[in-house]
Parts: C-alpha cells; structure tokens; sequence
C-alpha cells in the first residue's frame, strides 16, 4: 500500500501491516497483480461499461450529459457478523420510518406527543396534503428504502441520510457484480461470497405483494419513467428486463373508471402496481403539477380508490427530509419501542438560534447540507472550502437558516483502490436497498461508492466519484 495522508482514517483491509480477515482472500491477488495486466483489466472493465449502456447523466455540463460511471476493480468487502448488524439496524430504521408515514398521514400521534415540531412535518414541501388519509396496502409508503451509511472504525457505522423516495443506484451495483465475475471469476471460486443477483427477483416480489385491493389475480407490474433524458433512465430500462415487466412513460397509461390502464398492441391492459420513478409534482396533473406532461391525469383517484398501487407512494418524501432526519433514533424508540442499532451522525439544525449561532462560528470544520439537497449539490465541506465560499455559504445560511443542517466532518474510512500509480485508500460510502412489502428483505450488499479523488470526502457520482463491488463473506 503507497503510503497517504489519508492513511490516519480507518483502513477498512489493513489493520497496522496485518490484513484484516474479510480482505485475506484478496491480499495476494492484489499485491501480485502486474501493472500491465491491471490497465488491461481496467480497460476492459470500460469497455463493457460502454457496450452495455452503463451511463450517468450529469446536468449542467456541455454536450452531452451522459458518461460512465468511473468503476474501481478493488471490491469492498464485508464479515458475515459485520452484515449481520448492519442488516438488522437497517430493517429496524425502514420499519420506523414507514410507521412515521402512516402516522402523518393520519392520526400525527408522534406530533401530539411533542416528540417532533409539528412545523417540520406539516409544512414541509415534501409533505402531501393529497394522501392524508390514505393508508397504503401492508401499511407501506416506502417501498425501496436507500439507506447512505458511513464506517468510521472497525465497530462504528453511522446513516448519513435515508431515501425513501426513489433511491437510484442498484443497477450499478448488480451490474458492478456481473463485470466483476467475468473478469476475475477465479476470485468467485475462492471466495464464499454472497450473491446479490437475486435482488430483481425480490423487488418484483415487494411490489407484487402490495397489489391494491382492487386486484384479482396476478397483479400486473410497471415501471414509471419520466423518459429517456432522466439521469437514472438506463436505471429504469435495466429493472423492467430484468424483472420482465413493462417500462412506461406517462403518455402509455391512462384512466378509465376506477383503474389506470396500459395502452398495447392488443388493446389496454390494466395496471395494478406502478414502480414510479419520477418526483411527486409529476405524478397526475390533475392533483399536483398542472404543467406536467410526464404522469397520468387521474391517477391519483385511482390510487386513492385502491384501484392502483403506486411504489414508493406519494408524499414518502416527507420521511427523508434532511431536518426530519435528526428525529429517526426518536422514531425507532416511539414506535418500535427499541433503541437505534444504527446511529445517526450528530447533527445541527440552522433552524435553531443556538444551533445556527454555532454553525456560522465553526463553518470550517463542518458539512453543510441544503434540507431538500441531493446528488452532492447544494453542500459545503468546510475543510475542503475556500474562504469565500465560506463566506458565501454563511450568507445563504443567515439568509434561509430553515433551508440547512450541518454535520461535523466525519473520518470515513478508507478502502484500497486503483489508481494510476497502484492502490491507494480513498473514501467511501454504503447505499443498502431495503425492499419493503409484505416482508423486510435486502440483498446481502449494496452501492459502494468511491471518493476518486485523492482526501475526498464527496463520492457522489455526480461530483466525479466511482463505484465499487461490495462483498459479504457468506458464514
């Protein structure tokens, strides 16, 4: 290993010069790897990338916006026993936060009860007044729950932030998968490591399991896209073939009585569960956004008749708001009686004077996120920061302090990767995808993304970070 000023962060292969036990298998594969056969290999990887259409769309830039996803070949990896608490602490964080849902959307029990500000909620720009009411079938409003973990040492995790609304991504990790067993298949053989193929197959079931009560017989699955220029469209044609269902734009589906149909070459077909992958205002302009051409006039009285599901259900946002996050661990102990096993980072809200006070004073040490913030825009790192942009930063702040929270500078651990003078350690991060139905389950693994970038802290692949293969060690 080339020795980094990043190497004070915890290494997730090395502990001092001894390797740590989920990276044995790869010691040797790594350290005798030629130089020559690893730019060939990395060449490869490429060009696959490329033949299969593996691109992100990154808005703002010239030309055009799509382009591969950078892919590191040095995986991440994974105990059984470390799988095992984060998988258990990330059930635990899906379940409180779908019971939240249900709760706002209804009899607000957690408001009445003083365990979270009203304000927060209920005037909240992701909050859907249109779905007050409702309780969705099973009681699930997020069905594909992101959840963003960090690693800081050998025992501690903690969530950056939760999706639950369309959180994008797992194509790259199946697909980072699949590249991987063709190009160092021997690495499958010697290793017990567990597969992650069958998450298609699992997010069919989820959705098939929250079909409406209007449903008789097999329920028809599809996929909503907003259409070819969305950044994660190759996302949305890749889970439709993979599934084998149809991928639709809004323009295919309409309403016709109580139930959304399916325009085909043989005539309409009803639809009973809507995969959608594109924002509420977007959804039916009859209900939100008259302007959108992307959704399906109507379809949100459909869905409340129970004519129609529709995955993750309108108004999820509310629960991933940035200032909502704060009160998870509140969540877990209100609804599920349990104590968090994941912790949240610390966490200051600008909304607070004190809080705000503090912030302004120490905007050099610290991650200042917008509330309703993605994609690793609308954030600043201090540390990383120049002077003006702190200065700019703090501008923005004092003039919308509601708009941000901010987070101290976590020390996220470091994995060995690839780069052009050999392996060196960056940064990385852990998106699990939770699938949520009539049962809890996820795949043993998840996007690893990789801060490419020498003391990085960004790994967004928005902000140029790459990806990464995660291995679980089967048991």
């Amino acid at each position: 290993m080339s020795q980094n000023p990043i190497s004070r962060y915890f290494n997730e292969m090395y502990q001092g010069d001894a390797v740590r036990p989920p990276y044995r298998g790869l010691e040797d594969w790594s350290r005798d790897m030629p130089a020559e056969f690893r730019d060939m290999k990395q060449s490869e990887a490429e060009a696959l990338f490329r033949r299969i259409g593996i691109t992100f769309a990154v808005y703002g830039e010239g030309g055009s916006p799509d382009r591969l996803i950078p892919f590191d070949m040095f995986p991440r990896v994974f105990a059984a026993d470390e799988w095992y608490r984060l998988e258990r602490g990330i059930k635990q964080r899906a379940r409180a936060l779908n019971a939240f849902l249900v709760d706002v959307y209804g009899r607000g029990e957690i408001v009445k009860a003083g365990r979270i500000p009203g304000r927060l909620v209920y005037q909240n720009e992701a909050y859907e007044t249109a779905v007050c009411g409702i309780v969705p079938p099973k009681g699930v409003y997020s069905h594909i729950v992101g959840i963003d973990l960090v690693r800081t040492g050998p025992d501690e995790f903690f969530v950056l932030e939760d999706n639950c609304r369309t959180p994008s991504g797992v194509s790259y990790m199946l697909e980072n998968r699949e590249i991987m067993m063709r190009m160092f298949p021997q690495l499958f053989q010697e290793n017990r490591i567990a597969p992650v193929e069958t998450y298609p197959g699992l997010l069919k079931r989820t959705l098939a399991s929250v079909a409406p009560k209007k449903c008789d017989g097999e329920p028809r699955v599809v996929i909503l896209t907003p259409g070819h220029f969305n950044s994660a469209y190759y996302e949305h044609s890749f889970l439709a073939d993979m599934m084998g269902v149809e991928l639709v734009e809004g323009q295919d589906l309409f309403v016709e009585g109580d139930f959304c149909w399916m325009r085909t070459t043989e005539g309409p077909k009803k639809v009973d569960v809507i995969y959608r992958r594109l924002d509420d205002p977007f959804i039916d302009p009859l209900c939100f956004r008259p302007d959108s051409m992307l959704g399906v006039p109507g379809l949100m009285n459909v869905y409340r008749s129970g004519g129609v599901s529709i995955c993750s259900a309108p108004g999820a946002g509310v629960a991933d708001d940035k200032a909502i996050y704060t009160y998870v661990p509140d969540m877990i102990r209100f609804y599920l009686g349990e104590e968090p096993i994941l912790k949240n980072v610390p966490t200051w809200q600008c909304a607070k004077k004190d809080d705000c006070k503090y912030v302004l004073e120490n905007l050099g040490e610290l991650v200042v996120k917008e509330v309703h913030g993605s994609g690793g825009y609308g954030m600043l790192v201090g540390p990383r920061a120049t002077q003006s942009e702190i200065e700019l930063f703090a501008a923005k702040i004092r003039e919308r302090p509601e708009n941000y929270i901010a987070q101290p500078t976590l020390a996220l651990s470091t994995c060995p990767t690839f780069v052009e003078e050999g392996i060196a350690p960056r940064h990385v991060d852990l998106r699990p995808y939770c699938l949520v139905g009539e049962q809890i389950e996820l795949v043993p693994g998840g996007l690893t993304r990789v801060a490419l970038t020498e003391g990085s802290l960004v790994v967004n692949s928005s902000q140029g970070g790459g990806v990464k293969d995660t291995w679980v060690m089967a048991e």
